[in-house]
Order: structure tokens, then sequence, then C-alpha cells
């Protein structure tokens, strides 16, 4: 035992020994490790070229709903931030009776119990410490929430019991939907109030202030390695564009709260150059000597599916040449604290 923390120390070079990664599923549906997924997956309804279906992929996480074909390719525009889990658990009249539980230890940040007040109905926010960083679970859709702001939950604590509450659901298709995320800004309402002009009930944690990560893979890739690191997983995932930003001689507040993100040293750099995901959260930050004036995109893979199609809206064009949309532009403002602060 000696040795393996000597050598954990000797290896980070004098730093703590990062604590492993401790995941369960949320409820007692274990199918994501079966080869049946739509045991799994709670189904969508979907009516596509005349045909209906009820294809279980619309609960997994990504570009998996509202299909359209372009130039003879079916593309599925609609982007799901997390993942649906089916109940196992029914009662006479239909009602889930599964447990929410939570995915890791943590503490629960944020309870929604209006349902009305948010597409997520009453949902749940635990807040993780892993690596020096915070990230998010979120659980929705919930027919009653247990938990309370404040309280401490290790992995498999119970939050609540899984229902129907939020949009565009219905007893039959009841589930939980379960989300893993980053906070993009500490100065949410700001943002909201810049661009909506709505009520925020929620804070900090309105889900368009959390960026959602593919859940479900790392919840398959961890299985396979539990020594895996988020930090680890989250780098490891495919780039489709980078935006290059000018102030490289300051670290935006986003890369303080996730410092494994920063890739490399620049002295005198004057801008950053941000790697997005398809799904718009960041994945690396690399400093810059490019000069800019203004945020533009720097790279992108090219596709002969228009670039909205691929990128949630966040960019338009085609082929290898793309600009921000106004979407795009709101993202990058949240990500880099760029609106006015309000108290």
């Amino acid at each position: 035992m000696i040795g393996k923390f000597l050598g954990c120390w000797l290896a980070l070079a004098g730093t703590l020994c990062a604590e492993r990664l401790e995941l369960v599923l949320p409820t007692e549906n274990h199918h994501l490790f079966t080869d049946t997924p739509e045991k799994f997956y709670m189904y969508v309804d979907r009516t596509f070229e005349g045909e209906t279906s009820q294809p279980w992929e619309g609960g997994a996480f990504g570009y998996t709903r509202s299909p359209i074909r372009v130039g003879g390719q079916v593309v599925m525009t609609r982007f799901h931030e997390g993942i649906d889990i089916a109940p196992v658990k029914r009662d006479k009249a239909g009602n889930p009776l599964d447990l929410v539980m939570s995915i890791s230890k943590g503490k629960v940040v944020h309870t929604a119990n209006v349902a009305g007040r948010s597409n997520y109905g009453k949902y749940v926010v635990v807040e993780h410490e892993w690596e020096n960083s915070k990230v998010y679970s979120l659980y929705a859709h919930l027919a009653e929430i247990t938990a309370r702001v404040g309280d401490p939950v290790n992995a498999g604590s119970v939050l609540g019991r899984m229902g129907y509450t939020g949009v565009g659901l219905n007893r039959t298709r009841a589930h939980v939907h379960l989300e893993l995320a980053l906070k993009m800004s500490e100065h949410y309402e700001g943002w909201h109030k810049k661009y909506f002009g709505s009520a925020n009930y929620h804070g900090n944690y309105n889900g368009m202030n959390l960026a959602g990560v593919d859940i479900a893979a790392l919840f398959v890739e961890h299985k396979a390695n539990p020594d895996l690191k988020f930090s680890e997983f989250i780098l490891s995932r495919p780039v489709q564009f980078k935006v290059t930003v000018p102030g490289g001689d300051v670290e935006p507040e986003f890369l303080t709260r996730h410092p494994w993100m920063k890739r490399g040293e620049v002295p005198g750099a004057v801008s950053w150059e941000i790697g997005f995901a398809a799904t718009g959260h960041a994945v690396s930050f690399t400093p810059s000597i490019r000069p800019i004036s203004q945020s533009a995109v720097s790279h992108i893979r090219p596709s002969e599916i228009p670039q909205r199609w691929l990128t949630r809206g966040l960019l338009t064009g085609e082929g290898n040449q793309a600009s921000l949309s106004n979407g795009g532009k709101q993202l990058l403002a949240l990500v880099m604290d760029d609106f006015p602060l309000v108290p």
C-alpha cells in the first residue's frame, strides 16, 4: 500500500493522487451494458417520410432526432443532450416506480420542484468534484424529489422517483433524462438577461448553462477501464471545429475551472484557439500568437452536409468553409463571460 501511494506521488511530481472515479447507473436498469439497448433507452415516437416508428435510438445521446434527407443521406438534425433511461418497474396504472440515484459522490446543488418552470419538469442537479474540477449530473422528469440542496450524496444515494413531468411526456414514455455536464459560466444570469430577458428560475443550473457530454460513452468506457479519468475522456472527444478568440494574455474563467483543458504554453500568446466537440462543449484551449481582432472559426471538419446540421446550428457554411451563427456567437460569449454581469 505504501509503495502504491509513493509511486503515485512521484508520478505526479508532488501533486496529490487523483481519486479514482466511481460511477454507477442512476436506476436499476443496467441494460446499457448488455446487447439489448432497446431495453435501456426510452424510445421516441417518430414519423418520417410517411412511416411511423418508435426507435430506441431517439433516447440516446447526440444527434438522434428529427431526421431529414440531405443529398440522399438521412441526417438527424436535433441534438439530445442526455440519455433517456426507461423504467423497469411500474404499478398497475402504468406509473414508474424506479428510484433515481446519484451516479457518483457529490452534493446536491439545485432542486427544481415546480415542473412548469422548465422543459426538464422536476429535476435535480448534483455537483461532483473530479480532478479539482466541478462536473454536474442532472436528473430530469422526476415525479418527486426527496433530496435537498446541500445534501451530501454518494454513488447510489436516492434523489427522487422517476416520472414524466416536463414538456411532451406521458405516462407511457415515462423515463429519467440523465445529463453529465460542464458549467459554462458562473455568471449565467447576465447572459440570460442579455439574450432572453425572461425569468430564470434556476440560476447557474439552468440547462442552457450546462453543456452535456456523452454520458453513455463515459459509462461504457469507464466500465472497460475503471482507472479512466474524466479529463482523459473529455480530451479524447473528436474536435468538430475550433474558434480563435482574442485575449490570450488572460485565462478565461472557464479554463481556470477546467485547467486540464489547456494545451501547452506559448510565450507572448495574444489569442486562444478553443476546440469544440460537435455537440457544442469545449474540449481544449490552446494559447496562440495569432493576432486577431474578433473571434473567427479557424478549423472545421469538412463535410458535404451543411455545417448547421452537424453543430447544433452553431455554425453556418458548407464543406471546409464555416462561420459562427448567432447561436454560435452566443455560446462563445457564454464560455468567455463576454456579457454584462449582473449582481
